[in-house]
């Protein structure tokens, strides 16, 4: 049986462990490194501080790309990254990476989750032809 599209991707950027989040700051991109991936109630997660500039960033615009690149392969990931405010979803985020638990609590009012919506990633390699997936 195939891996669903977003089961793939979430893996991807789980093995990189670091990839790359692209942001708009009016008219100038932000990119800088992110380490947070997780599936919580079927939708593809990330996690950062609501102090950050990022979470300033995806409030005026919720489009983002994502590049990570890992043993000759590479994605691009786009979409919206919408905030959750629950804190079933904080408490999902932090119980997957531990070692955020050292600077954010899930409801302490800082910690941001945001899942992907109309999310379209490419893989890419320089043997074989780009794969786009959505979810």
């Amino acid at each position: 049986m195939a891996m669903a599209a977003i089961d793939e991707v979430c893996a991807y950027l789980k093995e990189v462990g670091t990839y790359y989040l692209a942001t708009v700051d009016g008219d100038q991109p932000r990119v800088r490194p992110f380490g947070t991936a997780h599936i919580f109630e079927g939708k593809l997660y990330i996690q950062t501080g609501k102090v950050k500039p990022v979470a300033q960033q995806l409030a005026a615009n919720p489009k983002f790309e994502i590049s990570a690149f890992h043993k000759g392969t590479w994605i691009r990931l786009s979409g919206k990254l919408i905030e959750d405010p629950r804190i079933e979803a904080q408490e999902s985020m932090l119980d997957a990476h531990p070692s955020l638990k050292q600077m954010y609590t899930a409801g302490d009012g800082n910690t941001a989750v945001y899942y992907i919506e109309d999310g379209e990633c490419t893989f890419c390699s320089f043997t074989q032809p780009p794969r786009k997936v959505t979810f």
